[in-house]
């Protein structure tokens, strides 16, 4: 392992020396192409540079209905997306240069005398890291500049956009070439599996709507037998955990060589608490702490056993392990952000401390009380500014749910289904799946009813993690959620005066929620319990593709604009 981080570290002072060219055609030395692809060291280590970080950037959960941060909007949740966005126009630039980069590698292959197993190897995982790119692009941009070959920078800037069907034919295909050259594992390389290619090809087709494609190519993931769940879901997250037989694809943080951040996407310091000195300014929604059900598998306010004094009882347990529970020893301090708790105990040194995390203590503290807690280790306290978590792209529970939509899509309901879901729901309550007494297993037989169950199974599954933003923009509920205002606490005043005096605080009320297992605040806020923070205003007519970027526009006459951008 410490090898092949080497290699991707040496390759990467390569990719600084050429960093000036936008695509990128000799990325490696400032030779040219036909000098560089000649020995399979040479390709390796092109192959080894395909998966470093700044290829791989993903959708940040700032951009959900899962996450609030104070009173602030960005471009997506406030409508304000426009080709000038300095991330669109990042993204865009460094999937093209994988691209290029990936094109290279497939192009001069051939020409290589190398032995046939490694050809294969550097051939799928080339083949892999374009589809991967590809992949990304449709999703967010639609049509787009397809090509393959090796190009001129006058004959690339020429290219206009390729109908989405058609780039996504090349995706199959890329995937197809991956699948099959591929093994199964490398025995600690961290680079592409045959199983990351059938659960990559899963989530485009699943993205694209392409049912049977991405229920075909889940089920060949499943059936290789070669994965499981992690017996502890909170731990799975933690920098501690390495290579678990979950996950599927990652890319991994390394101490040694300085890489850090992977994940999440949002800073560290931001959801560090106030009281050991990060900002704690990125937090959890009222609505995703809503979305978790509570043990008997009913919604919060269809459950009887669901009591708003004490909101962390009796709720999937995956509720723990996402968010800091009231009361919880979090790092060498009780979790308390009610407005009374002035001190806290510090368990290191025993003596009480200022309570930061409250807002009448400090007027930054978390405006709703809650705190990220999934994949926080005590690295991140140590250090505030980063973390050494690898950033999970594809894990084996997420093949299971992907198996489960596309066959629910399909209206193929049958018992496979209702295992690849309580599959996952057993692991939450760490239980077998068989152990029905212990969990809520799901036996929803109607379509409609079990398609909205999974599409909560995926929210509360996969919180804090890159992949919420897809889901509301595929399953088009972007135009619900991201106009939904953002809801916090009183001034502490006025909680003192309208809630706490009633012997609740935090949770004043139970809310509706809608057969989308969406929360509705609304009705709080309108008695005066909560206050807005802020409105959020996805614009329906045109976010959900977003714009190709200005630059683009401006040096290739070819290039077209999406609507109303």
């Amino acid at each position: 392992m410490k090898s092949n981080i080497k290699i991707i570290i040496i390759a990467n002072l390569f990719v600084l020396l050429s960093a000036c060219v936008d695509l990128n055609l000799n990325p490696l030395s400032e030779a040219s192409s036909e000098t560089w692809f000649k020995e399979v060291d040479q390709f390796e280590m092109s192959v080894n540079d395909l998966f470093k970080p700044a290829f791989w950037q993903v959708d940040d959960i700032e951009w959900t209905d899962d996450y609030v941060r104070r009173e602030i909007l960005n471009a997506i949740t406030n409508g304000t997306l426009n080709s000038d966005w300095a991330y669109l126009a990042n993204a865009w630039s460094n999937k093209y240069k994988a691209i290029a980069r990936s094109n290279s590698i497939l192009n001069y292959i051939d020409f290589a005398n190398i032995p046939q197993t490694s050809k294969d190897i550097i051939i799928g995982n080339a083949a892999f890291v374009r589809a991967a790119q590809y992949s990304y692009l449709i999703d967010h941009w639609g049509d787009v500049v397809l090509y393959t070959e090796l190009l001129s920078l006058e004959d690339a800037f020429a290219l206009g956009r390729t109908e989405k069907s058609k780039v996504l034919s090349q995706i199959y295909e890329d995937f197809d070439t991956a699948i099959a050259k591929l093994p199964v594992s490398y025995g600690g390389k961290q680079l592409a599996t045959k199983g990351a290619a059938l659960a990559m090809k899963a989530r485009i087709a699943l993205h694209q709507e392409d049912w049977v494609v991405a229920r075909n190519a889940s089920k060949a993931c499943l059936d290789l037998g070669i994965y499981d769940l992690f017996p502890n879901y909170g731990e799975l997250f933690k920098s501690s955990t390495k290579n678990p037989k979950e996950v599927i694809f990652a890319i991994p943080a390394s101490e040694e060589f300085g890489v850090y951040n992977l994940w999440p996407v949002i800073s560290v310091q931001g959801v560090i608490s106030r009281i050991s000195g990060g900002q704690a300014n990125n937090y959890p929604s009222f609505e995703l702490f809503c979305a978790y059900p509570c043990t008997d598998g009913l919604p919060i306010n269809k459950s009887p056993l669901f009591n708003p004094r004490e909101p962390f009882l009796n709720r999937d347990p995956r509720l723990l392990e996402t968010i800091v529970p009231f009361g919880e020893n979090y790092f060498g301090y009780p979790y308390y952000s009610h407005p009374d708790s002035l001190t806290v105990f510090n368990t290191n040194t025993g003596a009480f401390v200022k309570n930061a995390n409250a807002l009448s203590v400090d007027r930054y503290a978390p405006y709703n009380g809650l705190l990220w807690k999934k994949g926080v280790d005590q690295f991140w306290f140590d250090n505030i500014v980063r973390n050494k978590n690898d950033l999970i792209i594809m894990r084996y529970a997420d093949v299971l749910l992907m198996y489960a939509e596309a066959k629910i899509e399909l209206n193929d309901i049958d018992q496979s289904v209702f295992d690849a879901i309580n599959m996952v729901r057993a692991r939450a309550y760490k239980v077998s799946i068989s152990d029905t007494s212990n969990y809520p297993a799901v036996v929803e037989q109607d379509q409609n009813k079990l398609r909205q169950l999974l599409r909560n199974e995926r929210r509360i599954e996969f919180a804090y993690e890159p992949h919420r933003y897809m889901d509301i923009i595929r399953w088009k509920l972007a135009e619900k959620v991201l106009k939904k205002p953002i809801y916090g606490l009183l001034p502490v005043d006025l909680l003192r005066k309208k809630i706490i005096d009633k012997g609740l605080w935090f949770f004043p009320d139970i809310p509706e929620i809608d057969e989308e297992y969406i929360a509705d605040l609304g009705s709080m806020y309108e008695v005066g319990y909560y206050r807005i923070l802020s409105r959020p205003n996805f614009d329906i007519s045109k976010q959900y593709l977003w714009p190709i970027p200005s630059k683009e526009i401006r040096i290739n006459t070819n290039m077209t604009q999406n609507p109303g951008y």
